[in-house]
């Protein structure tokens, strides 16, 4: 299984900065020396012209050259630097080489990215640009530029974002807002961050203290919503370690167990359905970012027995040619 990561393009930060940019690369030694199938790739910079499907010209060029309003910076949460624009890029660039994957494999991953909170026009809460948007669109773009074997356009590829990160995915939201090819999904905390939320075409706010059992409920419920309003050819999966008990900004009550069932049921609904899907990782903010890392290592280790299971269906197939 393929994963693409920018750890190694480190993003210099003040003394005391709340974001745990350490767990990316504890996560790619975790994956590495527990799950020896994946096989890292360095994720890369994604280009302007393809940033430009989900974001104004104007914001990417300020984000490359340094013109970043204050405001919007303070939004996003980081300073600028050279070396937080090549991350930014990189970030978008990994989701959207594990999307052109999981076209071919079923299955593929960026270390990074969920990057769910930033506009088309900003960024914000840590997300400078939106890797989720920019991969469905861009996606879409090269699906419908191939022909199928019949010599005819193929139909058009309809995107499901099901972003299970705690907060709730605003930015996605309001950019696909009118956009029916794509249908976005968010299962998040009702009073986290944002306090101003924006409507996806399904919202799941889920009470304070909410543990495994309610959250896995809402969830089948939401897969079910989803599955008769809308028929996706592809699936990007937000699979946020945030709803974790211990995570500093979460303030739902998941256990490991309950993570795990979570991955686990947006995996095999996928599988089921043969539906090829890539995921990043989102948010993780735990009091101790080993638990974190712990609960992305476990997304992982499903991950890939559901590439494995799709690599099978690939053999088969071609052995009964």
């Amino acid at each position: 299984m393929q994963a693409f990561y920018s750890d190694n393009f480190l993003l210099p930060l003040p003394p005391g900065h709340r974001f745990p940019m350490a767990k990316y690369q504890m996560l790619r030694d975790a994956v590495s020396a527990q799950l020896p199938e994946v096989r890292f790739v360095q994720a890369p910079e994604a280009l302007d012209a393809e940033l430009a499907f989900a974001h104004h010209p104007a914001y990417i060029g300020a984000v490359a050259n340094g013109t970043v309003d204050s405001k919007v910076l303070r939004e996003i949460g980081f300073p600028w630097s050279l070396a937080m624009a090549t991350r930014a890029r990189r970030s978008v660039g990994g989701t959207l080489q594990a999307g052109r994957i999981a076209l071919q494999e079923g299955v593929a991953a960026n270390l990074a990215g969920g990057t769910h909170h930033a506009y088309a026009d900003r960024g914000g809460g840590f997300c400078v640009f939106n890797d989720l948007s920019v991969t469905a669109r861009v996606l879409q773009a090269e699906w419908g530029r191939v022909r199928a074997a019949d010599g005819q356009r193929r139909l058009p590829l309809k995107v499901a974002i099901v972003d299970l990160d705690v907060h709730q995915g605003n930015g996605t939201a309001r950019i696909f807002e009118h956009d029916p090819s794509v249908f976005t999904l968010s299962v998040h905390g009702e009073k986290n961050f944002p306090f101003d939320k924006e409507q996806s075409d399904l919202d799941v706010g889920l009470p304070d203290g909410s543990g495994d059992g309610d959250y896995l409920v809402a969830l089948e419920h939401a897969l079910q919503a989803l599955e008769d309003r809308f028929a996706p050819g592809f699936v990007l999966y937000l699979a946020g370690a945030d709803p974790f008990e211990r995570d500093r900004l979460g303030r739902l009550k998941l256990s490991f167990d309950g993570l795990q069932a979570r991955d686990r049921r947006v995996f095999d609904w996928c599988f089921s359905r043969k539906i090829p899907m890539a995921f990043a990782m989102g948010g993780g903010y735990g009091h101790d970012i080993s638990e974190t890392v712990q609960v992305q290592t476990t997304t992982y280790r499903v991950a890939l027995e559901y590439w494995q299971r799709w690599q099978g269906q690939r053999s088969t197939r071609a052995g009964l040619v």
